[in-house]
Order: C-alpha cells, then sequence, then structure tokens
C-alpha cells in the first residue's frame, strides 16, 4: 500500500483536526489516514480520492500542500524514486554525453524554479488565508462597535427613532456573528445533527441560546471572540511549526557534480557514494563525504548546533547540509543524502512532531467525554432551579448558556502541544534532537543520569598523561620508531607525544608483533621492544623501576613500557582524556537535583580517577554490556534513569533505562536505540535541555490548571445565579490566549537557562 503525504494549512484547532481525521477515514481507502495537528501534516493512502480529501478539509477553512514542492520532506522523498538525470543520460559517444549535460543542466533549473514557485504559492496562500481571517474579524469588531453606539445615538430621539436604531443595531449584530461565527456555527450545526459533541456544538447551542433570548451584545462577542482564539490559536501553533520548519530548510536540494572534468547541476537524489561534487563558497554541502581538494572553514550548525564555524583541510570528514564559508571545495560523497547524518535528523524531527505525549493523550480523551460531560451540566443548569425550585426559566437558560461557554475545552486541549513542538524546536536549534514529545516530557523527569566512559565522559582517544625515562638518549628515539608501525590506539598516543618533542621517527630494519604483549623492532641492529609488562618478564627489575610500575597503576594509567635486551629506556603512563565541559556538565546536573553515575567496562582504578576527576556521585567498573543492563535496570527500580553511551555496546543498556542519550558521533546502533541524540557529540548542553523539558512540563502543568481552574471558578458563580455570559467570555477565550502566549515563551532565547 503507497502512502503519500501531504502538508496541511489552515487547521483551526486540535480538536478539529481529530474530526477531519475521523471523516476522511470514513471515505474509501481512508481508513489509514493520519492528520497531525502539531506538525501539519496529512498521511492517507495514495488510492484515496483526493477532490473529496480536499473538501472535507476546506469545511473547516483548512487546504492541502503537496510535499513535492521541496524542502527537507521533497529532499529525503525523492530520494527513494528514480532521478530524470538518470534517464535521461545516455551511454555512448561524447555529443550524447553534452546532450545529458546540458539537458541535466537545464531541467534541474526549470525544476528549482518551480519549485521556487510553488513555495512562494504556500506561503501567500497561508497567509491570504490568516489575512482574509483577519480582516474579516476587524471588520465584525467595527460592525460590533457599530451596533453598541447605535442604540445609545438614538436614544435621546424620538420612540420610532428608538425602534428604528434597535432593529439597526439587531441586524449589525447579526451580521457581526455571521461574519466571525459563520464557521463555527456550520461545524457545530451538522455536529449537532449528527449528535456529535464538540467545542463547535458547544459555541453554536451557545450563539443560538443567546440570539433566542434577545441577548445579542453577548452573543455576537462571543462569535468574535471564539474567530479571535481561532485565529491566535491558530498563529501560535504555526509559529511554532515555523520555528519547526526553520531547521527541516537546512537540506540542500542541488548539487554541482564532477563527471569527467565538468561541472553539472543534480538533484541531491541523484548522488551516489564516491561521486565527487564541488562545493563553492557560500554553497551547502550535499551529503556526508569527505574533502579530496581544498581546504576552508565549514559551518555545522545545521547538524551539531554549534554555530563557531570548523577549520576543514583535505581528508577531513564533513556533514551533509554544513554551509562552505569561503574556499572552493571538492569533496567525495561518503553516503546518498537519503543515509547522511542530516536526512536521518531532519527525518527523525518530524517524526517527533507526529508523537503524543501520555499528558497529551490524557487531555485527548479527558476532552472527549468531558464535552458532552458539560452540556449535561448545562441542562441542569438550566432545568433543575425551575423545575425543582419555581426558578425564573430565562433567567436559568442564561445561566446554562453561560455554563456552555465556560465549558468550551479549547484552552485545556492547548495546554500542551504547542509548548511540546516549542521544546523541540528549541533543543533542536541548540543541537540536540529530541526523537518525540514523550522523550522531551521524560526528560524533565529524570532524577539519575548514568554516563559510560569512553567516549562520554571522555574523549575516547587515549594519551600520554606521565612518562618515567631511564635512558633520554634512547627512549624517545626508539619508541616513535617501534609505535610508528602500529596503528593501535595507544601506539598513536605514543607518536603524538614523540611528535609533541619533535622527534621524527626512523624506519625499523626488521618487525614482530607479540599477540598480546607488544612490539619487538630491530633498530641499526639492536632488538627494542614496545608493550606491556608481560614483554619484559625477563628483565631483571629494580626497585624504582617496579615503584614507578606500581605508582602509574595506582593513578590508573595504561602503561607502555619500552626497554632493550638488558634493561627498561623509560615508561608512558596512557590515559583516556577527558572532556573539557564534562566535569561542568556533572556540576550542573547535581545543581538541577540530579544524581550522576558512572558506568565503565575499565578496571577500578582507571574508572575511580575519571569518577573523581569530573565529580560524579557513584562510579562501577569492569562492568560487561549485560552488567551495565543490570545496574541500569537497578538504578530505575530507584527512580527516572536516563543513560548516556556512543558505543555499540551501549546500546542495551541505552534501551533499558527510561531514557536512552548518544553522543553524535557514537555508533549507528547507539544513535538508533537512544531517545535522544547529541549532535554536537558535546555534553555540555544536556544540562540546558533538562531545564527546556523541565519548563515545558511545567508550563503544560501551569496551562492545565489555568485552563480548568477558571473553568471552575466561573461554574461556582452558577450556585449563586452570577455567572453571566460576559465572565464565561472572559474566563473561556481569555484563557485560550493565554496558555498559547505562556506555551511560545518556550521559544525565546535564553529561557532555558539557569532553570532548574
Amino acid at each position: 500500500m503507497a502512502m503519500k503525504e501531504y502538508r496541511v494549512k489552515g487547521l483551526s484547532c486540535g480538536n478539529c483536526a481529530q474530526e477531519l481525521e475521523r471523516q476522511i477515514r470514513q471515505l474509501p481507502f481512508g481508513d489509514s489516514a493520519s492528520l497531525s495537528y502539531n506538525s501539519g501534516k496529512l498521511t492517507i493512502d495514495s488510492r484515496i480520492e483526493m477532490k473529496r480529501v480536499a473538501a472535507i478539509l476546506k469545511s473547516d477553512g483548512a487546504f492541502l500542500v503537496s510535499n513535492d514542492g521541496g524542502g527537507a520532506a521533497a529532499a529525503v522523498a525523492a530520494c527513494s524514486c528514480e532521478n530524470d538525470v538518470h534517464r535521461h543520460d545516455t551511454a555512448g559517444n561524447d555529443r550524447s554525453h553534452d546532450h545529458a549535460h546540458d539537458h541535466g543542466h537545464d531541467h534541474v533549473h526549470d525544476h528549482a524554479e518551480a519549485q521556487r514557485h510553488d513555495e512562494g504559492h504556500e506561503h501567500h496562500h497561508e497567509h491570504g488565508a490568516g489575512n482574509r481571517m483577519l480582516r474579516w474579524l476587524i471588520f465584525s469588531a467595527v460592525l460590533y462597535a457599530a451596533a453598541l453606539a447605535i442604540p445609545l445615538l438614538a436614544g435621546s430621539g424620538a420612540e420610532g427613532s428608538a425602534a428604528v436604531g434597535a432593529g439597526v443595531s439587531a441586524a449589525l449584530y447579526l451580521l457581526s456573528i455571521a461574519l466571525s461565527g459563520y464557521r463555527t456555527f456550520l461545524r457545530g450545526i451538522r455536529n449537532l445533527v449528527r449528535l456529535r459533541f464538540n467545542i463547535d456544538t458547544l459555541m453554536s447551542i451557545a450563539l443560538i441560546g443567546a440570539v433566542a433570548i434577545g441577548e445579542w451584545k453577548e452573543a455576537t462577542l462571543v462569535a468574535l471572540l471564539f474567530g479571535v482564539n481561532e485565529l491566535l490559536e491558530g498563529y501560535g501553533m504555526e509559529k511554532a511549526r515555523r520555528s519547526m520548519e526553520a531547521i527541516l530548510q537546512a537540506a540542500p536540494k542541488e548539487a554541482v557534480r564532477l563527471e569527467g572534468g565538468r561541472e553539472r547541476i543534480v538533484p541531491i537524489a541523484a548522488l551516489a557514494a564516491n561521486d565527487t561534487v564541488v562545493v563553492k563558497p557560500g554553497g551547502k554541502i550535499p551529503s556526508d563525504g569527505t574533502i579530496v581538494h581544498g581546504a576552508s572553514s565549514v559551518n555545522e550548525a545545521a547538524i551539531t548546533g554549534e554555530s563557531m564555524p570548523v577549520e576543514k583541510n583535505a581528508g577531513d570528514f564533513v556533514y551533509g547540509g554544513s554551509i562552505n564559508n569561503e574556499g572552493l571545495l571538492h569533496v567525495r560523497i561518503d553516503r546518498p543524502y537519503r543515509d547522511s547524518s542530516l536526512a536521518k535528523i531532519l527525518h527523525l524531527v518530524e517524526e517527533a512532531q507526529e508523537t503524543k505525549t501520555p499528558t497529551e493523550l490524557f487531555i485527548n480523551r479527558f476532552a472527549r467525554y468531558y464535552t458532552p460531560l458539560i452540556i449535561a451540566v448545562a441542562l441542569v443548569v438550566f432545568l433543575a432551579p425551575p423545575l425543582l425550585f419555581g426558578g425564573d426559566w430565562m433567567i436559568w437558560l442564561y445561566q446554562g448558556l453561560a455554563v456552555l461557554i465556560v465549558g468550551c475545552p479549547c484552552a485545556l486541549i492547548l495546554s500542551s502541544p504547542i509548548a511540546i513542538v516549542s521544546g523541540i524546536a528549541r533543543s533542536a536549534r541548540d543541537g540536540i534532537l529530541i526523537k518525540g514529545g514523550v522523550f522531551l516530557e521524560q526528560l524533565g523527569k529524570l532524577d539519575t543520569i548514568a554516563f559510560d566512559k569512553t567516549g562520554t565522559l571522555t574523549k575516547g582517544e587515549p594519551h600520554v598523561v606521565r612518562t618515567v625515562v631511564y635512558d633520554e638518549e634512547k627512549f624517545y628515539d626508539v619508541a616513535a620508531a617501534i609505535e610508528s608501525t602500529s596503528s593501535h590506539p595507544l601506539a598513536k598516543a605514543v607518536l603524538k607525544e614523540t611528535s609533541r618533542l619533535g622527534v621524527v621517527p626512523r624506519t625499523p630494519d626488521r618487525v614482530e608483533t607479540l599477540s598480546g604483549r607488544g612490539i619487538v623492532a630491530a633498530i641499526d641492529g639492536t632488538d627494542y621492544y614496545a608493550g606491556n609488562e608481560t614483554g619484559v618478564g625477563q628483565l631483571a627489575l629494580s626497585e624504582k623501576e617496579q615503584a614507578d610500575i606500581a605508582a602509574m597503576k595506582a593513578e590508573g594509567l595504561t602503561i607502555v613500557l619500552v626497554a632493550d635486551g638488558s634493561k627498561l629506556l623509560g615508561m608512558f603512563g596512557i590515559a583516556d582524556e577527558i572532556r573539557e565541559e564534562s566535569r561542568q556538565t556533572i556540576a550542573e546536573l547535581h545543581r538541577r537535583g540530579i544524581r550522576t553515575v558512572m558506568l565503565t567496562g575499565d578496571h577500578r582504578q582507571t574508572a575511580e580517577k575519571v569518577a573523581r576527576a569530573v565529580g560524579v556521585d557513584e562510579f562501577y567498573g569492569g562492568l560487561l554490556p549485560e552488567d551495565k543492563v543490570a545496574r541500569v535496570k537497578e538504578l530505575a527500580a530507584r527512580g527516572k534513569v536516563g543513560m548516556i553511551g556512543d558505543g555499540i555496546n551501549d546500546a542495551p543498556a541505552l534501551a533499558s533505562a527510561h531514557l536512552g542519550i548518544a553522543m553524535g558521533k557514537g555508533t549507528d546502533s547507539a544513535i538508533e536505540t537512544a531517545d535522544i541524540v547529541l549532535m554536537q557529540d558535546h555534553l555540555g548542553k544536556l544540562p540546558e535541555a533538562v531545564s527546556v523539558s523541565r519548563r515545558v512540563n511545567r508550563i503544560i502543568r501551569f496551562n492545565i490548571a489555568v485552563s480548568l481552574g477558571l473553568k471552575l471558578l466561573a461554574l461556582l458563580l452558577t450556585i449563586p445565579g452570577w455567572l453571566t455570559l460576559w465572565i464565561a467570555i472572559l474566563s473561556d477565550m481569555g484563557a485560550t490566549v493565554f496558555v498559547t502566549l505562556v506555551s511560545l515563551t518556550v521559544l525565546l532565547p535564553g529561557r532555558g537557562k539557569g532553570c532548574g
């Protein structure tokens, strides 16, 4: 079954989106349809009749925008299709190659031009719809003001003129209601006929009732403010979506590919591994690759969130979507775009908008039963006092209508989605990819975070910490010569140290690798050894040499000994370098009340040394992958646990935690398993992400409390009969506007810092 994806503009509210989805699912082949209010995305079976889908959306003022127009979604989708460039290429002589070149070049520019036109049309259509609604509301407000003024102006005249004034006012009120609330009214009447109760049904009953009892001012204000409320709700959600879409626009659309020494513009979907592309200053690197010629500074903010440019030279890896600042680069493509880091990020970001948090799901379920309940309460308020206590029917009908308006669940339904989308977008801007709202919510609830050591708290790059030299003349020269023949990480650490000291490695005459021990090499006719202790068992070590070895072990250092056939020349003490940000990150997490634990497969001395250096609360060493899982489960039994790691061996522990967090340069298995990815491969933004998450959770709780609290307070006013339509309108519409604006504060810069 082929599914098609469309963007939908003009969705007025989450509840309306659910109703539209329900109607689309009733169409032939529509049972798998999905309409997301958060992302404004409709996914449907390609066999469905689009005219009927468009008609259903139009009934709510919404309209379709095909994703074929371009942007990230189109770029990713294009990767799964055969490309026009491939179809037009013809094997054969030079002439046919030239034809393919020219045709491909022109074809892509036409496509790009059409794409820009589509994007402009979409932008115009979207803003045109919003502006049209705004103009109608302004005109309705002017009519409302005129209707209020006419009785005041006519009141001083004759009795006949006052009656005419009242009639004109009623006509203006009715016109204002029609212009600002006709869509709500029509939807509500349709729902009422089908005995389907939602927000529109509540508002329509309230409008009919208010007009029926002659409360023109209140009825018009209900329609007008409900229209304003829908407009602001749409603007608020669109603002959050646009913040997310700004991230999705990082996807490049075209690339300049080198073919036989000639440049050719092609869509990024046409690129394959080992193609070479030209990236000019200011251009985007089309996919992950390696620089084969040129040097430049590259802005990787789209992938890592780091705004500072990074210097790149031939042989360096570059991310697709990065911006080349000044030099001309030739880049060999390592992965097709669909497999690139950026494509994966954009796909996950789009998916993240679709997921609903437990809070959202609860609110949606609650709203489904809440609306009929409010109608029942309104009926009780209307009928009980007159029937049981002889109350005035008109007074209690008025009170019942006020209950309907107060009971509108708009603010409650909006309490969560805008804040969630804003939080995901805010974190993505900082280089933290959160794969869904449920994980954003979980991040703010963590009380314990477990860290892997290697590649997480440390750089995963061994370096020389201490050196003990017994033979100054030979030690560094011999060490450099032997280790230059090995690709082992410890050998690289030794070479880095000897290079720092200016030692140029010589080429040994003969090299022999001793499995599990080290290397023996012949230099100027003499055999030398570099490796661990087991390789020097035949030497009689002095007390000082034994003490030096014991001291390095006590510090948790890995030892590389250098010796000739009779004595030690010296030794290197090697450790994994701790990340500069690790200690500060741990301290920031502690300030936020989060307990920190380090889990590592290294021996206890090394684990203890790193744990002391970074300041974690607890540490466990010598753990196999299954041991890490057991520890994570043990911690999870006592609270909410997040696990941060980067390797294949960390994937099981990431999956076992309440929340898995992967380093951006970790293995694919770790990144796939994780719920959150630190794309900068840097721990520094993690505390801020926790603060943003906690802020989102607080805002959601606050929004729910405000929306329900105001309703409860207003409903209590029905007991003494004090509830008026004015109070009902202000408590409902005011709450909706308020929770929308509060949710958007998540996007403000700097609000996440320092919060706990």
